[in-house]
């Protein structure tokens, strides 16, 4: 099991009760890790998790740990909201060793024909998917430059950004930019001792399955209904017989931020039950 006793990790897109980014926050601090967690709201996917208090509760669980935390609400698409976030960090933590950004753009409209497909909506996923990638990322990085003792970065990519999808283009297009972005990334960072790489899910049962459940169900289905279908569906097409758990991508984050990583720099790791094997 990896040790982070003595680590600092920020994770952003962490206010979700059954998202990842809750998941890795979790499983660094389990490890030993003193972690900061932050997204755009306290409490995303209210009607989802009604009885969820989100980043606060997350906050408490950590701490019940034996960690520190806090959180940090910040807009991953605003760079001086970004610089704030990694600031504080380091002020209550002292360093900042390990990165992991799992904050994205929720699904809505941009799952349509391209045709059919408004260029504003484009750009929003655009914005929060790469350019959000973009700035955590930087400041993070001259931040672990500027610390001179190494460092992980690992962004959230997906199996959508190494092979398309109908009427995914606008998040296949932002899951190959993140891709690419961070091999770039690493391929800078090396001299430094901080190694970037990308992890690569498959669907993850998370609120997102709901929430995009309700938007599909026809008259007349429920979303409990519609959700179930399609978890069926996915299920179908996974090698190993069942849909991603947070907890598969947190295991994927907790050993590329570990010292059994130190090597291993660029990649993007496919986490996918062998329903995608590059």
């Amino acid at each position: 099991m990896p040790d982070f006793t003595g680590k600092t990790a920020l994770v952003t897109g962490a206010a979700g009760q059954h998202g990842i980014g809750r998941a890795v926050a979790m499983r660094l601090a389990e490890n030993g890790a003193d972690v900061i967690v932050s997204d755009l709201v306290e409490r995303p996917y209210v009607e989802q998790t009604p009885d969820w208090r989100g980043l606060p509760q997350s906050v408490e669980d950590i701490e019940a740990l034996g960690r520190r935390a806090s959180a940090i609400l910040a807009d991953v698409t605003d760079a001086g909201q970004v610089q704030r976030l990694v600031d504080e960090t380091i002020a209550q933590l002292g360093r900042l060793d390990i990165f992991v950004h799992c904050a994205a753009h929720i699904p809505g409209p941009d799952r349509t024909p391209v045709v059919d497909l408004d260029e504003e909506v484009w750009n929003r996923v655009q914005r929060i998917n790469v350019t959000g990638t973009f700035l955590t990322c930087r400041a993070v990085a001259r931040a672990m430059i500027a610390q001179g003792q190494g460092g992980r970065i690992i962004t959230l990519s997906s199996v959508s950004g190494k092979r398309g999808a109908a009427r995914f283009a606008a998040y296949c297009a932002s899951k190959f930019a993140i891709v690419g972005f961070t091999q770039a990334l690493a391929l800078e960072l090396a001299p430094h001792h901080i190694t970037a790489n990308a992890i690569c899910p498959t669907f993850v049962d998370t609120e997102r399955i709901t929430h995009i459940a309700g938007g599909l169900a026809p008259e007349g289905v429920t979303v409990e209904e519609q959700r179930a279908q399609m978890v069926e569906g996915f299920e179908a097409t996974i090698p190993l017989g069942r849909m991603a758990l947070p907890a598969d991508v947190a295991g994927a984050a907790a050993f590329l931020a570990s010292e059994d990583a130190s090597y291993l720099t660029g990649l993007s790791l496919t986490v996918s039950g062998g329903s995608v094997m590059d």
